[in-house]
């Protein structure tokens, strides 16, 4: 088990080392390989108003006209170990881990990473549990009822919740839920759970819902799927032969062996949405990531845009780790493999 979790390790590692060439060469290498020149790659830098002094000055202070093996080597240092950038006279430091400088908000980008991720954070974990929890139990009650009207209802409903786009059902339940019961609170109410618990919970519920409400719908189907394929093996009617409860049957065997590639979907959809929830976050006015990257994208903040990109990058990668490592308890398989 010890020798997997560190092969599992070293190619996440590996891993990470490939998204940071792949994520410098999406931003530095293919604009420069189509044309662009440094002044116009400097010029996203510094925001849409900058004067041509300004855009001159970037261009210096990120070392834009050197190579690009150059830049890159940069680029990686300035992650493990920190980098300086000249601010006209003065010289501002990045710590590790430097993920870029925006010259819009004159700050890190990692510092804005973090004051973002409680907000992502809460969105994420809440929802996540409220789906998994919901998706495989109607799952597992829709197989074990197949061809009956709470089949039948379970999959209108799961069908329903694939093909809603989040932006309409997240409309949908502000202006009926919010604004019109009155029953949650509206856009733009999110509080810090530091700050006051409960409004924090209650400004979360409404984005919960919507947000699970497309995944539980998938994770139900998936389940569904799963579960029908494996209460036709044969070690089920051997374990029902032996005269097991079909409680036993349906939990320890049944479910557990459709619940090992659900695991797999559960962590990336978690990765994924660490790296920011960028519709829900918007819908619902959320100050997390998924908020941030989009007014970055708005005000041409390339650095953010691409602190953001690697830090996605850093959580699905971790995300895969965790399934790998979990994927080897909950099936011993993988780890003979």
């Amino acid at each position: 088990m010890v020798a997997f979790i560190v092969r599992r390790v070293i190619a996440a590692v590996l891993m990470l080392v490939i998204v940071s060439v792949a994520t410098f060469a999406i931003f530095f290498l293919i604009p420069r390989a189509l044309g662009q020149t440094p002044e116009g790659m400097a010029s996203r830098y510094v925001g849409r108003d900058a004067t041509p002094e300004a855009i001159q000055g970037a261009v210096k202070r990120l070392h834009l006209d050197e190579p690009l093996i150059v830049q890159y080597g940069r680029f990686a240092k300035g992650i493990v170990a920190g980098q300086e950038y000249s601010i006209g006279p003065r010289m501002v430091e990045c710590p590790a881990p430097c993920f870029g400088y925006s010259f819009n908000n004159n700050q890190p980008v990692w510092p804005t990473l973090m004051d973002r991720l409680p907000a992502t954070l809460s969105l994420a974990i809440g929802a996540a549990i409220i789906w998994l929890v919901a998706g495989v139990s109607i799952g597992v009650i829709s197989a074990l009822r197949r061809g009956t009207l709470t089949d039948r209802l379970a999959m209108t409903v799961a069908l329903a919740g694939v093909s809603l786009p989040i932006y309409f059902t997240g409309l949908v339940s502000l202006a009926l839920f919010a604004y019109t019961l009155g029953i949650f609170p509206g856009g733009g109410s999110y509080t810090p759970f530091t700050e006051d618990p409960v409004m924090w919970f209650q400004a979360l519920v409404l984005p919960w819902i919507t947000l699970a409400f497309l995944y539980a719908a998938l994770y139900a189907r998936l389940t569904r799927a799963g579960m029908l394929e494996t209460m036709g093996e044969d070690y089920i009617r051997t374990a029902r032969a032996k005269g097991l409860k079909e409680r036993t049957v349906v939990t320890k065997h049944a479910l557990r062996a459709t619940l090992t590639p659900i695991l797999t979907i559960f962590g990336l959809d978690v990765g994924l949405l660490l790296g920011g929830a960028v519709l829900t976050e918007s819908t619902f006015s959320i100050p997390g990531i998924g908020k941030l990257v989009i007014d970055a994208i708005r005000g041409n903040d390339l650095p953010v845009v691409l602190g953001v990109t690697l830090f996605a990058a850093f959580f699905i990668v971790l995300a895969n780790l965790i399934v790998d490592v979990l994927y080897a308890v909950v099936d011993p398989r993988v780890r003979l493999s």
